[in-house]
């Protein structure tokens, strides 16, 4: 039985050559590599093809939008396709359409891509907001407040509330999570916002995407190709590579150890791959070396597309064991040294000047050299790609629609979910707290009423003491018997003039006169 292979082409000198990649080599990654318009994204196109016929998925990244004819058939009246099919070593060759599913982060292109923010994580976070350290470290602090408190960051207003709580409320932080600074926390709101208005709005949230979904195969055995419509991604970059760098983490993460296999379970193509490492901060190339090292083993294949082999790190360079170089221009001294650094990692040939070649190489050659028996590089080949069976170039919009309707996730996750989480849990808590600092200014309220109205007490009770005790003062100081009033002197007088008539007459008088005057009164 013939081994599973992808072909690539064939070579014409001295004798032809046929240059395939091997199925069981594949997840050993590689490199597509060549100036603009030398026929990468042709190359591309045939290895998604190659792949999904041995019934491996495939993702990748349709930049420029020429990558969707896979989902259409070839132009089967053009005679210089099965020509060209023929030179390459191609003997079956026929047009056909392929199985793809289209996927737009924005939801306009395809079936929606969706991540939580929770998901993606502070590191990826902080990266598509272009943080510093400090900025960073901050953004780590409210991630680890927000799991402690069991909020869940879904979206972007989830993210937004937390920050806005830390805005607000510092304290609430507690002294657990150390200080945070609000200039600091002003920043990550200001980048949010940016973020905001890029429209990376629509990829925060649910339902999000469920990985086994890009590795899918149709019933007749051939993998699906899932295409990413990223002409309006692309133009965020930062937003771009952060994406496809947090699809490559969670396929790490979430894979199982498979070893090595006869197929890979899954080849992720990565177009424009210098966008992954541009500005990167050490801590992330770690993260990225760490990951293709390691994901190989759980069945997945990385392939980088890029015009520059020079615009990826040397230990990313060095695990890449399959390459297609298209030509390279040695236009400037960069240009030279790519050529130079092209051309030393091939295993040489006999006979073959490669730097000279790829200065040479015509639009639609390339040199060839992937992984043989037990692992070792091939010589390298120069070699003509052959044709794809699928359409070269764009699709129509009735033709993108009519893919789109067939797809099997269409009722999964095109109507997105807006269930309970740290917006609404943090907006409940405002509320709780609105309703008990309320209760408790009433009571505070109540508190002073009750106070102002014992003191008042107390000074009518103190008053009334005081009252007492110098009515009681007063009785003290009174004599024993009270002088005589005027009416008893009066009368005394009377009396004691009674013995005389006179007297009496006056004292009736008197009495007379004064019981008148008293009976008037």
């Amino acid at each position: 039985m013939a081994e599973a292979s992808v072909l690539i082409g064939q070579s014409g000198e001295p004798e032809p050559m046929r240059c395939a990649l091997a199925g069981r080599y594949a997840n050993r990654h590689g490199l597509v590599a060549g100036a603009t318009g030398t026929g990468k994204t042709i190359t591309l196109q045939i290895l998604a093809e190659g792949f999904s016929d041995l019934g491996v998925p495939v993702f990748l990244a349709d930049i420029k939008g020429d990558v969707a004819g896979l989902s259409q058939a070839g132009d089967a009246a053009n005679p210089k396709l099965p020509e060209r099919a023929l030179k390459t070593g191609m003997t079956d060759f026929r047009t056909q359409a392929y199985p793809v599913v289209f996927w737009d982060v924005f939801g306009r292109q395809g079936h929606p891509v969706r991540a939580t923010i929770s998901d993606l994580g502070p590191l990826l976070l902080a990266r598509m907001l272009d943080l510093n350290d400090t900025q960073e470290g901050v953004l780590n602090l409210l991630f680890k407040y927000a799991d402690d408190q069991g909020l869940l960051l879904l979206d972007l207003k989830d993210l937004r509330a937390l920050l806005a709580m830390a805005v607000d409320n510092p304290a609430s932080l507690g002294s657990d999570y150390g200080a945070v600074s609000k200039a600091t926390l002003g920043v990550i709101q200001r980048a949010l916002l940016t973020l905001e208005q890029q429209g990376a709005e629509a990829f925060f949230g649910e339902p999000a995407l469920q990985l086994e979904d890009f590795m899918q195969t149709t019933l007749d055995g051939r993998g699906v190709i899932n295409v990413l419509a990223a002409d309006q991604l692309f133009q965020q970059p930062r937003l771009y590579a952060t994406f496809l760098l947090w699809l490559l983490s969670e396929l790490f993460e979430d894979l199982p150890e498979r070893g090595d296999a006869d197929l890979p379970k899954l080849v992720f193509f990565f177009d424009e791959a210098h966008l992954l490492f541009n500005d990167a901060p050490k801590a992330l190339l770690d993260k990225i070396e760490q990951v293709v090292r390691l994901i190989r083993s759980k069945g997945v294949g990385i392939y980088f597309i890029t015009q520059n082999p020079l615009d990826l790190p040397e230990t990313i360079l060095g695990q890449l064991g399959n390459r297609v170089q298209h030509a390279l221009r040695a236009f400037t001294p960069r240009d030279q040294k790519a050529v130079r650094a092209a051309a030393d990692t091939f295993r040489a040939k006999p006979g073959l000047d490669v730097a000279t070649a790829i200065t040479e190489l015509g639009v639609g050659e390339a040199l060839v050299s992937t992984l043989g028996e037990g692992g070792v590089p091939t010589p390298v080949e120069r070699a003509k790609v052959r044709p794809p069976r699928s359409r070269m170039g764009a699709i129509t919009p009735e033709e993108r629609q009519t893919v789109m309707s067939r797809s099997p996730f269409k009722a999964r996750y095109d109507a997105a979910l807006d269930r309970e989480s740290a917006y609404e849990q943090l907006q409940a808590r405002a509320g709780q707290q609105a309703q008990a600092a309320a209760e408790a200014e009433r009571q505070s309220e109540a508190r002073r009423l009750a106070e102002a109205q014992a003191k008042e007490a107390e000074k009518a009770r103190l008053a009334a003491e005081k009252a007492q005790a110098a009515a009681d003062r007063a009785a003290a100081r009174r004599p024993a018997r009270e002088p005589d009033s005027v009416w008893e002197s009066a009368a005394k007088s009377a009396a004691r003039a009674a013995s005389s008539e006179v007297g009496r007459k006056i004292g009736r008088e008197l009495l007379r006169g004064l019981l008148g005057s008293l009976s008037r009164r």
